[in-house]
This record gives C-alpha cells, structure tokens and sequence, in this order.
C-alpha cells in the first residue's frame, strides 16, 4: 500500500447536494470545509474514521489496518459481498477505490457504479483468472464488456469505472481496460463487492462527468454532525443528487411502529419521488394503523440487509389487518419488501429496486387490499406475490425492468381462489408478463387501462395449473378468456 499523504489522515465525505440545496431549502449543515477538495468530486472516503458512510449486504465487513486503515471483506465463501454509498440519483461519474485481492481462488473483487440494486450494477474487478474484467450485472446474468490481463492480482491495484450516457469505461491503474455501451439503469449509487473472495478496499472517491451529477458542499463528518433538509416537493426526478436528511445513515432497530390515526385521503403520485431522508432498518418494522413515511427513504442493513431471491428473507415492514402504509420509499437492499397479515393499504410506496419480491399479500379469503400510486423498478421475478385469499386492487401504478407484475402462488401449501384488478398501470420494458392466475383454484384477473411501453407485445395473463405439493405449476395458457382472463384489445395500449 502506498505511503499516506498527509491529507490521506483525514476522513474526507464529499455530497452532492441537489437544486433544493443551492435555492436554499437548507435549513443547516455542521460540517468543516475540505479547501483542498475539487469542485467535482461528490465523494471520498480513506476508511480512517471507520465506514460509516456504507451500508452492508452480505459478508462480514469491517475496517482494517494495512498501512492505513482500509475497509475489508474476510468472509470468502460468501457468494456475494457489497457495500453501497453515495445517492441512488446519480448518473455520469467517475468511481475509482484501491482494490487487493486476499483470496481471489474462485471469485472476484472490485468497484461497481451506478448499482440500482445489490444485484444489479456496473463493476470492474480482479478475477480468479488473474484478469480485471469490465462488467454489466443484473441478477445472475453477467455480461462481460472486457477484459485485460492482471500481473499480480494480489497486490494493491487502483479500479475505476467511468459511467457516461449509456457508455460504461473500465481502468485498471491508469490502463483502459475495455469500454462497452450499457443497458442497465442510468443512476445508482457507488459499490465495493466481493464475490466468493476476500479483498481489502480503500481510497475511494467519486468525481462528476459532464452534467450528470454535481457538488456543492464539503464535510469531515463526525458521528454528532448532521445536515438537516427541508423536503420540497418535486414533479420529476432530477440528475443531480438529493439532499437527505441526515450525514450519516441511522439505523432503525425497533421492532413495532404504530399509528391509530384513521387515514386521510391522499392523492397518488405518478412521477417519482426524491427521498427526503434515509433510514436503515435492521429488523422488521410492524405497523398498525398508518405509517406515513413522508418519503423517506428506507433500506435494508443487517439482518436485512439483501435483495436476494430467497424464500425465508424477512420484510422491511409487517402490516396487520387493516393497516395503511403511505409515501414510503424502499431503497437497496428491500430484503423482502412488505407483507400484509390482512387487508391493507399501500398508498405512493415506491420500490427503487425490488428484492425477492415488492410485496406478499397474506390475508384470509375475504381480505381486500389495494396499490394506490407508486411504482417499481427491477424486478427479475415477481413484483407482487399473492399468497393468501381475497381481492387485490393495483391502480394508478408504473413498473419498470421486471418478470412479472402480479403472481397468484402456484404452489403455496394453502391455495386459495384469488382475484386480481389491475387499473390505469404503466408497464416499461424489459418486461416478462403483467399477470399469472391459477385456473383451476377459480382466480380472476381483471384489467383496464394497462399502457405497455417499449414493447410490441406482451403476455398480458398468463394462465397456470396450480398445486398445493411446492411442484412448479403448469403454464395451460395465455390471454383474454372471458372467464378468468377479464379484459379486451383495446384495455391494452402499446407504445
């Protein structure tokens, strides 16, 4: 590791701050000024005042001393290890870390950008096969963009990704590796990750390109020191990056959030929202009554800290019967979203990058629940999954990137019939199919007012034979039936 310059001592935290922030909607920001940081950068940490700026999702993380203090991943059989920082608004950007390989045998160790998911994201990394690999991810898909050739993959080697319009560009110690065009979405925070290695990180920083991201305020943060927003409201999202609500994540370990207050009307929302705060939760939020989340952005740390497709992870929140859940926004990693016990309410919940899935409906056979507003984005699998009996009413609704909008379980120990309505959605492609119904347990999918956009066609209801053994259910068939597929030609526009 290269000797420390006497700046290197200090903990540097550099933040864009949005429009909101130069027309003065902050009220107040205790920080220290850094004269020596560049206008550009948005972000630089060198780990010597810990890593309170990144939240975890697997491996077993902590800072470390090698030289200097670095950040390090030891858990080598994890299958993937990722720490995230910075805002999930921004686009073009420059992301650079010192990366050394412990033991890169059978995985990889690098730096990823514009990571909208824990599993989704841009990376350039050190391989097993001694080679720095330029990468687009999305889920288990792995594109490789190039390559070139590593000579000592365990020693300290500097990893940038430049992310500019749809151009993404690897550099591997000042070398170009590769540069490719990229597909994925076109924001999202910084990433280190490690996938079946162990690696240490530091001397990360992060510097604006273009346009696309800006910054305005330096900070040497400490554990008190906090920038407080006043929320305005915003029609569209911007490219420049959010002010949040505090300097630092806090975390969010009660179990129970209540509220008896009976729900006021609210209108929905169809652009998406910027957060105004962010907080990490680390056990699942229960609530009953309403929960208006004002926008806050909430995020899975600790033992919610995935996005992973497994069936046993926990939500972020638990809904019981009759609860209302409003103007929430479900950050990276969502672990498993939310589940209603009962009938339930989502009103403006905004889902930036689905985990296993949005939300599970788990209500007896005459529970009603209703997706008022909001939107999600990148789901590989299912956005919202119907577990338990009655109706569930999605209005008012985008997707983006996603397999399916809405599945009836097809193999749930305990079947129901099931009843879909689907109102005034938009569906953005990549898209897999709007909804899947079991016939045979008597399910209905009615839907109106569906726009379909990038896509010349799509299987707008798809049809199963279910089972209550956990066998994977039958695909009998597609489309409009008069009978369980309830809709015509012209409920669906495509664009």
């Amino acid at each position: 590791m290269p000797s420390a310059t006497p700046s290197r001592r200090r903990r540097r935290l550099v933040m864009g701050l949005g429009a909101a922030g130069a027309a003065g909607t902050v009220t107040a920001l205790v920080a220290v000024l850094v004269p020596s940081a560049s206008a550009g950068t948005l972000f630089s940490d060198d780990f010597e005042s810990g890593a309170g700026n990144w939240t975890k999702s697997g491996g077993t993380w902590s800072v470390a001393s090698d030289g200097s203090k670095v950040y390090k991943q030891a858990k080598a059989d994890s299958e993937l290890a990722r720490v995230f920082a910075g805002e999930t608004s921004w686009t073009n950007y420059s992301v650079e870390a010192r990366v050394k390989g412990l033991d890169l045998s059978r995985g990889l160790a690098g730096v990823a950008a514009r990571a909208s998911g824990s599993s989704t994201m841009y990376r350039l990394a050190l391989t097993s096969a001694g080679r720095a690999e330029l990468q687009a991810v999305k889920g288990s898909t792995i594109t490789s963009l190039g390559s070139a050739a590593v000579s000592d993959p365990a020693a300290w080697h500097t990893l940038k990704v430049d992310v500019s319009g749809s151009t993404v560009t690897g550099y591997l110690d000042g070398a170009k590796v590769a540069s490719g065009t990229g597909s994925l979405a076109g924001a999202g925070r910084i990433g280190l990750v490690t996938s079946y290695a162990s690696a240490e990180f530091d001397d990360v920083s992060v510097a604006a390109l273009g346009a696309g991201a800006t910054s305005s305020a330096t900070a040497t943060p400490s554990a008190t020191k906090t920038a407080t927003a006043t929320p305005t409201a915003t029609a569209t999202r911007t490219a420049t990056a959010s002010p949040t609500a505090t300097a630092t994540r806090t975390a969010t370990p009660t179990a129970t959030a209540t509220a008896t207050a009976t729900p006021t009307a609210t209108s929905t929302s169809t652009a998406w929202p910027s957060a105004t705060g962010e907080k990490a939760v680390t056990a699942t939020i229960a609530v009953s009554g309403t929960l208006d989340g004002g926008n806050v952005r909430y995020f899975g740390s600790g033992d919610l800290g995935s996005d992973s497709q497994d069936e046993s992870q926990d939500p972020i929140f638990k809904l019981a019967d009759g609860a209302v859940l409003k103007n929430v926004i479900l950050g990276a990693p969502a672990a498993d979203g939310i589940h209603c016990s009962g009938s339930c309410t989502l009103i403006n919940v905004w889902w930036e990058n689905v985990g296993e899935d949005a939300a599970t409906f788990k209500g007896g056979t005459s529970a009603t629940y209703t997706v008022d507003g909001g939107g999600a984005k990148g789901a590989d699998d299912k956005v919202f999954q119907h577990n338990g009996g009655g109706t569930l009413t999605i209005k008012n609704f985008q997707v983006e990137d996603f397999g399916k909008l809405y599945r009836s379980c097809g193999n749930c120990s305990a079947q129901h019939k099931r009843a879909v309505v689907v109102q005034n959605v938009v569906a953005t492609a990549p898209a897999g199919s709007l909804v899947g119904i079991n016939t045979n347990y008597g399910d209905t999918a009615t839907i109106s007012k569906v726009t379909v956009v990038g896509k010349k066609s799509l299987d707008i209801c798809v049809k199963f034979t279910g089972n209550s053994s956990g066998k994977e259910p039958t695909k009998i068939g597609t489309g409009a039936d008069g009978v369980n597929c309830l809709y015509s030609e012209s409920d669906i526009t495509f664009k």
